[in-house]
């Protein structure tokens, strides 16, 4: 089976897109401190990811340190660490069930209708994953936005939308591209192989009428000489 652009392009940006979520998974800014009021101390910066917090000073380098407890966390950070995980596990299988599609053997006949479903279930598994991401990040998202606004939630504690949070929906619109890329380059094939091998239908043997039709002529023409 030779190579289709739609192959190479669906698993390079399935390849980008698992990046993109384990760089998503792993950097601390999903929550930034807001600069907002006016008696806000503007040289320290304060980041929280899913694993750790950062706070960056201008005299201090960025100091880091991962939760203590994981009893301790609030629920939907859990989740979103859960979630980002089998996010990050499902890219992972969906590429090297890709790669598995793409090798380069001469096959025919079953082997490339098996090959195309590999790549069909790669997209699928791209998009599943897209998925998983966005959950997490709208989620997250939504309660900065929530307590940003909420007048309740006092200043120093109001946060803003982090760059991680971008990733996170770029990485999403990647793995959402790269699997319908995938799923459409099977259906094509399905549709070809649908049309390489019609259905042919068997018209039933009129050999044996044709020599009795032959000899009768045959016959007649005879008896007036």
């Amino acid at each position: 089976m030779a190579f289709d652009p739609l192959q190479i392009v669906g698993l390079v940006l399935g390849f980008f897109g698992m990046v993109g979520t384990l760089a998503t998974a792993l950097l601390p800014q999903w929550k930034v401190s807001a600069f907002v009021g006016g008696n806000i101390i503007v040289f320290e910066r304060t980041w929280e990811g899913l694993w750790m917090n950062c706070i960056r000073q201008v005299t201090v380098r960025l100091q880091c340190k991962f939760y203590n407890s994981l009893l301790a966390l609030p629920p939907a950070l859990v989740a979103a660490r859960a979630l980002m995980c089998v996010a990050v596990a499902l890219s992972l299988i969906a590429l090297l069930i890709g790669i598995s599609g793409l090798k380069k053997i001469q096959c025919k006949g079953s082997n490339e209708r098996v090959k195309a479903y590999l790549l069909g279930i790669s997209g699928v598994l791209f998009i599943l994953t897209g998925i998983f991401v966005l959950i997490p990040v709208c989620w997250t998202a939504n309660i900065i936005i929530s307590d940003f606004y909420n007048p309740a939630v006092h200043i120093a504690q109001k946060r803003e939308l982090g760059a991680a949070l971008f990733l996170g929906w770029a990485s999403t619109a990647v793995l959402f591209i790269g699997g319908g890329l995938l799923c459409g380059f099977c259906c094509c094939n399905r549709k070809k192989q649908k049309h390489r091998h019609p259905s042919t239908v068997h018209p039933a043997p009129q050999t044996d009428k044709l020599p009795q039709s032959g000899t009768v002529l045959s016959e007649t023409a005879t008896s007036y000489v």
